[in-house]
């Protein structure tokens, strides 16, 4: 069996969402979903997460049809999938969360093929940090270790996520998240404080304000949000946006200051290609030649060359 270039652990699940745009669904959705449907355009990833045998087939078929390594799916007999619902009628960087069904998911304790723990990059999307050290662990130490996180482990389980930080290579959060964990309400001094756990580096995401990155000794880049006029569901864009980023890091083979900055504008394009449908579905469509134009589209906005 072929060894994937990222291992990604995280969360699968069927998303209800409304939104100005309409609603939908029992929609194909968590963040190892997102995250490992963005990065296959550039690299081979394999999931690990847990579903019900309600999942449905289709969707399974759909991941292998984009590349994706299924062996790490955990299938529970007589179980339900995780379910998700909620609404950006108010805000559409905030959801109103109506509901969550742990269901399977809340006894997930993540398996990894052998395969999986050779991989050069492994991605930890926001799952518990506990579940997040399990997989360090089970990895080993030669992947190159990148870890998303949430308002709720910043909240309720501060210790283990600080013990995460201090085992991993790279911290992706978005500008709030940053704030609360860091106390600092000054993104650059929020950025630069994150690096004291030894990370290389910490990439916060501002949404439709765009992305920064900080390094060590000094190092910064930022680039725009691709601008997008029309935004139909923001479920899933910051895993999008990570896989993006993690999708580019892992196609170069290095994380050196030149494959981060263009890892960044990566992250933005996938996440605009998120934002423009419901659920995966923008991505389902999406051809090689689209990609390139906005690859090209985007580099001109940023003035590379």
């Amino acid at each position: 069996m072929s060894v994937p270039k990222i291992t990604a652990v995280g969360s699968i699940g069927l998303d209800t969402v409304t939104t100005p745009a309409g609603s939908r669904e029992e929609m194909l959705g968590g963040s190892v979903i997102h995250f490992a449907v963005s990065a296959s355009f550039q690299t081979r990833v394999g999931i690990v997460g847990v579903v019900g045998d309600d999942f449905p087939a289709k969707e399974i078929a759909f991941l292998e049809r984009r590349g994706i390594d299924v062996r790490g799916i955990e299938t529970i007999r007589g179980g339900r999938t995780f379910r998700w619902a909620g609404s950006y009628m108010n805000d559409l960087n905030a959801a109103d969360t109506h509901s969550t069904e742990l269901n399977v998911f809340a006894r997930f304790e993540p398996k990894l093929p052998a395969e999986y723990a050779r991989a050069p990059f492994l991605f930890l999307a926001n799952i518990h940090p506990q579940l997040q050290l399990h997989v360090i662990g089970e990895m080993g130490g030669k992947a190159y270790r990148i870890c998303d996180t949430m308002n709720l482990w910043i909240r309720e389980t501060r210790d283990a996520l600080r013990a995460v930080f201090k085992k991993v290579d790279m911290v992706i959060m978005n500008d709030g998240e940053a704030r609360m964990f860091t106390g600092e309400g000054n993104l650059i001094r929020a950025g630069k404080a994150m690096l004291s756990f030894g990370l290389d580096y910490c990439v916060v995401k501002k949404g439709e304000h765009g992305a920064m990155v900080f390094g060590r000794k000094g190092f910064f880049a930022a680039v725009p949000a691709y601008p997008v006029e029309r935004v139909v569901d923001p479920t899933g864009a910051g895993d999008s946006f990570a896989g993006g980023f993690a999708g580019c890091l892992a196609r170069l083979g290095r994380t050196d200051h030149a494959a981060v900055r263009q890892a960044l504008r990566w992250g933005s394009i996938m996440g605009s290609f998120n934002v423009a449908d419901f659920s995966c579905d923008r991505f389902r469509r999406l051809k090689d030649a689209q990609l390139r134009a906005r690859v090209k589209e985007f580099d001109a906005v940023c003035g590379v060359r």
